[in-house]
């Protein structure tokens, strides 16, 4: 516990830096308030990290007394972890780990107060059974994804979900029950929202079978401005990492062009074109589009998503130049999350050709149909 005379000017900087919470890892707690009454105060206490006397905790014969008033060697923190550094564990807090926690604290509240209004971004999620496992996802986990470069519009996110459903994807009720909710929910939630005005952006994090994530972005389309997330399995978060380098798609055609286009979505795990062959009774050519070692982990950049909405967007062109107005391209993905929203999200109703999906799923004995996206309202 400190002895000397701390001035005024440097508490408030201080305060400031902290943003009033307690800079001990982990903690974050509120310094002006108390918990129990709700009573608001100042609860807060002055630490240093080399103490102010030559033999106090961490103090040091030349820098205790040259670093007493220096705001580098003070932390903010709650009555609790100030007694625990300085009396019940002083060996576990050196001085490195105390500056540390210093420096990451004060760097995020610096980069979150940085942020400027038209930042602001509204949460969306969306979630449906996936086998039989229900969909993972928080709004404290999505709103750590967006920072620095987003931040929630509201304390709350939009969510679209079948929450405790009974039905499994095996099921075939479930697509039916599944669409429509979705339909429904985006219709009462979504559209007031975009034709009030009110909504700027949205950010997007989403877990369900891959036909319900197309279908939930064709709903969107890419008209509102959007940012799509994919959870990671390693580290197990939605925020963007570091892409890749040497990273590209590589797009396969048909050496011939029957009448049935496939599109085979090889990205998270590869298709045989001879399992799609198996399940189509009528004459087709398979295109292609992969990655050099498919995997259910390689979509780790922004930069690799918009890579994907580039090269399907060309596809989509040339499968419609190749095989004519009248076809329907049968779809078969094996795709990250985020890229199954952002199919949907690139389909153009009046443009692209209608694209049948087809779901992998054992109970269901392979690869089977189970929506259509498609324009209702286009003359045949």
């Amino acid at each position: 516990m400190s002895i000397s005379y701390i001035p005024e000017k440097i508490k408030i900087r201080l305060w400031g830096k902290a943003s009033g919470r307690c800079e001990y890892e982990g903690c974050n707690k509120p310094l002006w308030l108390d918990f129990l009454t709700k009573a608001e105060f100042n609860t807060a206490y002055i630490a240093h990290i080399i103490a102010d006397q030559p033999d106090g905790p961490r103090g040091d014969t030349k820098l205790s007394k040259k670093l007493k008033n220096d705001i580098s060697n003070l932390m903010l923190m709650c009555d609790e972890h100030h007694r625990l550094i300085d009396k019940e564990d002083v060996q576990g807090h050196p001085v490195e780990r105390l500056r540390e926690m210093k420096r990451k604290h004060e760097n995020r509240i610096e980069i979150l107060t940085s942020i400027c209004e038209d930042k602001q971004s509204h949460i969306l999620l969306y979630g449906a059974n996936v086998g039989r496992q229900n969909a993972p996802l928080s709004y404290e986990k999505a709103s750590v994804a967006m920072v620095p470069e987003r931040y929630p519009a509201e304390t709350r996110p939009i969510e679209l979900s079948l929450k405790n459903s009974s039905f499994q994807d095996h099921e075939e009720k479930y697509w039916e029950i599944e669409k429509e909710h979705l339909r429904r929910q985006y219709e009462s939630k979504v559209l007031p929202r975009l034709a009030s005005g009110n909504v700027r952006h949205f950010s997007i994090f989403a877990i369900a079978p891959q036909p319900l994530l197309m279908e939930f972005g064709r709903l969107l389309s890419d008209i509102p401005a959007a940012d799509v997330y994919q959870l990671h399995r390693e580290p197990p978060d939605w925020k963007w990492q570091k892409h890749p380098a040497g990273f590209e798609y590589t797009v396969i055609e048909p050496n011939t062009f029957k009448s049935s286009p496939v599109l085979n979505l090889s990205l998270s795990a590869t298709i045989n074109n001879a399992r799609i062959s198996r399940v189509l009774n009528e004459p087709h050519s398979i295109w292609m589009m992969t990655i050099k070692h498919p995997n259910n982990d390689f979509l780790k950049s922004r930069q690799q998503l918009r890579m994907f909405r580039t090269e399907l967007r060309k596809l989509l062109d040339r499968i419609k130049a190749k095989h004519g107005e009248s076809a329907v391209i049968h779809l078969f993905p094996t795709v990250p999350v985020s890229i199954a929203v952002e199919i949907g999200r690139i389909w153009m109703p009046k443009a692209d050709l209608p694209i049948k999906v087809y779901e992998q799923n054992r109970d269901m004995g392979g690869f089977t149909p189970v929506l259509t996206l498609e324009n209702k309202n286009k003359t045949k």
